[in-house]
């Protein structure tokens, strides 16, 4: 398991703690302010967050390693996340009792990207008012109606539809362990974690406790599963596919898009070659 299901999963994924939800953000002063700050300086933050990034890329290698993994380490009390699968995203709405869908802040921070409605907040007490002050400095953002609530049946088929066009789930903490989010994007979409821990190196996401296995023998070589990989962890060149689990983030978008059933997502902890990776 990773750092946080060990530190705060109590013997389970810390995601599926139902204690990591218990919180009421009307009366949580530092969990609201951060949300509401987190929102409100999105568009600054990632501004300077990118521009940070880049500069460490031109570093030589050592600095530009502890450098990032200092960010890596200070993140981790505040904001991080980790890929989900779409069954583990079922056990994550069961637990919270208020499903809140909002417009994507990183989309709408994105040039040329439209801010669909595609994150979802999952918290045990209605959100809205909260959303509203975050949203306030927004001068095209969003407004309070466009914050609804919505049922789990509703939430699950929002995640399929995400899956199908190739969007990984992930699941996030506003202040470690509180947790608040399920995003739906990949590095296309405009996805600041996806930028900045694929792109740069800068982990604000663990690995997921899940790995993609492929059946050969049942494969089509088809490649619609490397198509849809946000990770780029497979490749179907030259008449052949190759699923490199050491790449994979377990977030289980490959396995929807093959039609033949030849993969499945099994245990991290059971693969020897990846069991310690995240």
């Amino acid at each position: 398991m990773c750092r946080f299901c060990v530190e705060h999963g109590e013997g389970q994924r810390w995601y599926l703690n139902a204690r990591n939800y218990a919180f009421d953000l009307e009366h949580d002063a530092r969990r609201s302010a951060y949300i509401e700050g987190f929102i409100g300086g999105f568009g600054e933050m990632r501004a300077s967050a990118l521009k940070w990034a880049q500069r460490a890329d031109s570093l030589p290698m050592p600095l530009s390693r502890a450098g990032k993994a200092l960010v890596s380490w200070r993140m981790r009390p505040k904001h991080f996340g980790q890929p989900v699968p779409i069954e583990e995203c079922s056990r994550i709405l069961d637990i919270a009792t208020s499903i809140t869908l909002i417009p994507c802040i990183c989309r709408m921070h994105t040039p040329g990207k439209r801010p669909d409605e595609v994150c979802i907040l999952v918290t045990t007490q209605p959100i809205e008012a909260l959303l509203a002050k975050g949203f306030s400095s927004y001068q095209d953002g969003p407004d309070a109606s466009d914050f609804h609530r919505i049922t789990k049946r509703q939430a699950m088929e929002l995640l399929a539809d995400c899956e199908r066009k190739g969007l990984m789930h992930s699941v996030w903490t506003f202040i470690t362990p509180f947790t608040a989010a399920i995003c739906n994007c990949d590095l296309e979409s405009g996805c600041m974690a996806m930028r900045m821990t694929v792109g740069h190196g800068v982990r604000l996401m663990w690995r997921g406790e899940w790995v993609a296995q492929l059946d050969t023998a049942s494969c089509r070589r088809c490649g619609a599963c490397a198509r849809r990989c946000p990770f780029g962890a497979i490749d179907a060149s030259n008449g052949r596919v190759e699923l490199r689990v050491t790449d994979c983030w377990g977030c289980g978008v490959c396995r929807s898009a093959c039609a033949y059933g030849s993969i499945e997502l099994v245990d991290r902890s059971h693969v020897p070659e990846v069991a310690n990776r995240w």
